[in-house]
């Protein structure tokens, strides 16, 4: 961006501006000009050559100016970064190109099959090159630039990959962004770019420490915080957080007639160093351009060793065709690029000491023992709990009090311990054992036939009650709005809860002197109560937590019944009647309906107005034989973009399919959004399976 002699200039400029007064419009220009050129040197290069006391000395000089003589301010100011507009909401804004999501490779293997893709649509032989540009996978929140006239427009987070919110506001505080930049000395009026903003781990611990000192709760990561940041509704409070924005692609380029100038760039490589050049911060250091498939897996992995070592958190490195005219070639699926491919990095691994075991009760009773370790950073959060599983587990991996243990976040998501250190024992560690009794009520446990998991028979256990409300009130069951875990638990330790016709009566007026409370959140409770009364009968069945019984047989048994409590009197075989009902969760209802307290509570709750009834949502779907999809069972995995996965379902039943929840040799389709992972893999490897994207799913719709 700057020659050695304008930087020389400019530094020169820099010490007589902090001795001498600015008097007139040109030394006030040239005065902004070394306070850009010093912001470029501090946050894209990280090479300042004055210190944050001079540079801030030079800033209030501007400032006291602007502030005198406001008409000689200009949008591209220094002082413009922060604006005092607060905005209590963010408006969607379409993206001028699509911001996509990228597939996943995660071995050499997956980096050939997509090499061998690319040379097929090039037509290229297998002896052939394709030259990559190889850059690393920031784990931060994605953002889209839009500059007019070499001026910074517009800033969105990248949403649903069609329309981000607008942010334009909070962007501009952010330093390694220039809100000018003189696209127009390359024939270009509009330009849109794609990012991604960072907080630099420093700068994360330090304000993490900071906010436990003010007693605030801490963020879990460092992408949190900084995707948090861009969402404050406080341009000024965005400041704060010392956000640092890399731009990593030039996604639009037009001239003053529309006319598309990317074409005219020959390589991927080529469009960032033009940005580099215009003052962006991008990731030249830690890029290369490998002129191979070999090549780019060697560096992916130099890359994935030193990637602790590294300021900014990276979960993978992303792998680019070099050739803007093979992009093109290449083209788009409606979730990604064909052009380019993400290696993800391993999960992260990280050694800890087992301190101890607690165990859980769950809705149904099972125990579940959970491992309490030393606490160990791990993929960009602190893991202090694991689940054991259960006592097979425990007992497979021989793992015992006072072990060090290997600590793995699967997919960067689930902490699993790998396995115990057994070389690192000293004779002082002691087996687990698993208790013989309930942890909760005390009642011995019971292991059925065919299941792993010890399980306390006694229905109202009182870690059992409170779990089953829990489930009760959730998204799946019978969603009361508003009303989470904390709720539960709450009113449940005040004893406004104990049963779950309680959910139905709770003392309102007294809830709104609690603190935290109010009028207004507790008129919302009652009116998120009241509206699930006339729930469905399927999610109500669902919400009773009857061992075994989900959300599919709800749906089967809803359909098939006019009351609940008309099950009192199925026999075994009217269930295993339905199609896909079987003996274990026949039983188990049955049990359940044969109990008197059961009875007792389900009228209760009819009689506190809780629907009990069919309703026209419960009844199935009249499907004619010559559905366009009859016959077919169909699985969607990943996250879907257009739909939500219900409404998938419910769209593909409509049509005749029948919708399964795994891969096996009887599965027809398979419905790939965002982020599909085994599922996927394992489709593929039986080769039997039709697997369509999203938007191939809604074309095959859209012909029916």
């Amino acid at each position: 961006m700057y020659s050695k002699q304008d930087q020389s200039k400019l530094n020169s400029q820099t010490k007589t501006f902090l001795s001498a007064i600015v008097i007139d419009k040109t030394e006030l220009d040239l005065l902004r000009k070394v306070l850009v050129f010093h912001e470029w040197r501090y946050y894209v290069l990280n090479e300042p050559l004055i210190s944050d006391f001079e540079y801030d000395s030079l800033y209030k000089k501007l400032e006291v100016i602007e502030k005198e003589q406001p008409n000689l301010i200009t949008p591209d100011s220094p002082t413009q970064r922060v604006s005092n507009d607060l905005t209590s909401d963010f408006a969607s804004v379409p993206h001028l190109v699509p911001m996509l999501s990228l597939g996943n490779s995660y071995n050499l293997a997956d980096l050939q099959d997509f090499d061998t893709q690319i040379k097929k649509i090039a037509m290229l032989g297998e002896g052939d090159d394709v030259a990559y540009s190889v850059e690393p996978k920031f784990d931060g929140g994605s953002i889209a630039l839009v500059f007019e006239n070499d001026l910074l427009v517009r800033g969105a987070t990248r949403g649903n990959g069609t329309l981000g919110e607008e942010i334009t506001n909070n962007v501009r505080t952010i330093s390694s962004i220039p809100l000018k930049a003189v696209f127009s000395n390359h024939n270009i009026h509009k330009a849109e770019l794609r990012g991604e903003v960072l907080i630099q781990k420093e700068n994360f611990k330090k304000i993490n420490s900071d906010r436990e000192q003010e007693g605030l709760s801490v963020f879990a990561n460092p992408r949190n915080a900084a995707t948090g940041g861009l969402r404050m509704k406080d341009p000024k409070e965005v400041t704060k957080r010392g956000l640092v924005a890399f731009i990593y692609q030039l996604g639009l380029a037009e001239n003053e007639n529309g006319e598309d100038q990317l074409k005219k760039m020959k390589s991927h490589a080529q469009g960032i160093n033009l940005l580099g050049s215009l003052g962006f911060k991008v990731p030249e250091k830690q890029s290369k351009l490998c002129k191979n498939i070999r090549e780019v897996f060697e560096f992916c992995r130099m890359w994935e060793e030193k990637r602790e070592a590294y300021e900014y958190e990276i979960d993978g490195m992303v792998v680019k065709v070099d050739s803007l005219a093979l992009h093109e070639k290449c083209g788009y699926t409606s979730h990604h690029p064909r052009w380019a491919i993400a290696y993800k990095f391993k999960a992260k691994q990280a050694t800890s000491t087992l301190l101890n075991v607690e165990y859980q009760v769950g809705k149904i009773g099972s125990i579940t023992p959970v491992a309490k370790i030393e606490p160990v950073a791990l993929a960009g959060v602190t893991i202090s709990s694991i689940s054991l599983h259960n006592e097979e587990f425990i007992l497979s991996k021989d793992i015992r009090i006072g072990d060090r243990v290997l600590v793995e976040r699967a997919g960067d998501v689930i902490p699993y311990i790998v396995k115990s250190l057994e070389d690192a024992r000293t004779g002082e560690e002691q087996p687990i054992k698993f208790p013989s009794n309930c942890p909760s009520c005390a009642t011995e446990l019971i292991k059925l036939e065919g299941e792993a998991a010890w399980r306390c028979p006694n229905y109202t256990c009182k870690a059992q009650v409170l779990q089953r409300m829990i489930h009760h009130v959730s998204k799946d069951a019978m969603d009361i709005d508003g009303f989470g875990k904390s709720y539960v638990e709450r009113f449940y330790q005040m004893e406004y809860l104990k049963t779950l016709p309680d959910i139905y009566r709770l003392p309102y007026k007294a809830i709104a002197h609690l603190e935290g409370f109010g009028e207004k959140s507790v008129t919302k409770l009652q009116a998120a109560i009241e509206k699930v009364k006339n729930n469905p009968i399927q999610r109500f069945l669902y919400s009773l937590t009857i061992h075994h019984l989900g959300k599919k047989v709800s749906k089967i048994i809803a359909e098939n019944v006019e009351h609940v409590l008309d099950l009192q009197n199925w026999t075994e075989e009217d269930f295993t009647n339905l199609k896909d009902v079987g003996p274990v969760v026949s039983k188990n209802v049955i049990e359940f309906f044969s109990q008197e307290e059961n009875i007792s509570m389900l009228k209760e709750i009819e009689a506190l107005g809780v629907n009990l009834t069919q309703t026209e949502e419960d009844k199935p779907f009249q499907v004619s034989e010559d559905a366009p999809l009859s016959g077919k069972s169909i699985l969607f995995t990943g996250s879907l973009q257009t739909m939500g996965r219900k409404e998938a379902q419910e769209k593909a039943a409509k049509a005749g399919a029948r919708n399964v929840s795994a891969v096996s040799s009887k599965l027809d389709i398979l419905v790939v959004g965002e982020k599909a992972g085994s599922k996927l893999k394992k489709a593929q490897a039986l080769g039997t399976v039709q697997i369509l994207t999203e938007a191939e799913f809604n074309e095959l719709f859209a012909a029916i």
